[in-house]
């Protein structure tokens, strides 16, 4: 990773600081009402995850620990990872609250081997909106190998790169039509943001408001994994999100959200089981 990698990264250690106390007060997250990691996953991710009671099962970037408290109440001996040290303070509490038993670690994800002292786990989880803030897949995929028993299996449910290259919202005077306006492709240079709002609700982000995000094409995924020693088991893509991305869209019987009748079915999120 080069000297400006690591610039950038800092940069997304501070913005993740900095919105964190915006995520936690969010009606996005709701986390000052019933708590429901649950709502977090789609039906299939517990079908191609299995039975987690009594594994050894590490969520990477983690942020407020919302998913990572599911695997705890699955019987799951749960450790979640985040860069941000906010976040990681702020799942603890979350999770303290809800009475999980969770070990969290701030760590780059690309530093995991060692912060977690060379401990290995029979299942890692990642995704929806995590893989976008790294440089380096292969690297990531080479710490993965390392992470994992022999055996052992890692599960990414990703926003779909399509997504990622199509505009969260119409500019200015546009109508609804989704438009290309991001690589779906990677291997360009990070795409760099200054948002003074973050994607919940809530009020300003205040100080960090740069990050830097990396495209990722379904290709660099694979290849990354494989090249580390993993081999493919499953790959879903599904046309619901667990929010609405687009005001369009129109809830589903899942309670996920997904585009009307009349407009193209285009995959919007990503499942990948993949083992050791």
């Amino acid at each position: 990773m080069t000297d400006e990698h690591e610039r950038m990264m800092r940069a997304n250690q501070a913005n993740w600081d900095a919105r964190t106390p915006v995520h936690l007060a969010s009606r996005f997250y709701g986390l000052d009402e019933k708590l429901d990691p649950a709502r977090w996953f789609a039906a299939f991710e517990w079908e191609d995850l299995g039975d987690l009671d009594g594994l050894d099962v590490l969520h990477l970037q983690c942020h407020l620990g919302t998913e990572t408290i599911a695997f705890a109440e699955r019987g799951a001996r749960t450790v979640g990872l985040d860069i941000s040290e906010a976040s990681v303070a702020a799942a603890a509490a979350v999770a303290a609250r809800a009475g999980a038993d969770v070990t969290y670690v701030r760590a780059n994800v690309y530093d995991a081997v060692e912060a977690l002292d060379g401990r290995r786990f029979d299942v890692i989880y990642t995704g929806k909106g995590a893989l976008c803030y790294l440089p380096d897949l292969d690297r990531w995929a080479a710490v993965i190998a390392q992470l994992l028993r022999p055996g052992g299996r890692l599960y990414i449910a990703e926003f779909h790169p399509l997504l990622n290259a199509l505009g969260p919202k119409p500019a200015e005077g546009e109508g609804t039509e989704l438009l290309l306006r991001h690589d779906y492709l990677g291997g360009r240079d990070a795409v760099h943001r200054n948002a003074t709002y973050t994607y919940t609700d809530g009020p300003a982000v205040e100080g960090a408001t740069d990050s830097y995000e990396w495209m990722h094409g379904m290709d660099e995924v694979v290849n990354a994994l494989t090249t580390a020693g993993l081999g493919i088991r499953r790959l879903r893509e599904s046309d619901e999100l667990p929010w609405p991305r687009w005001p369009q869209m129109v809830r589903t019987p899942s309670g996920w959200w997904r585009l009307p009748e009349g407009e193209p079915r285009i995959p919007l999120l990503y499942g990948l089981l993949a083992s050791r």
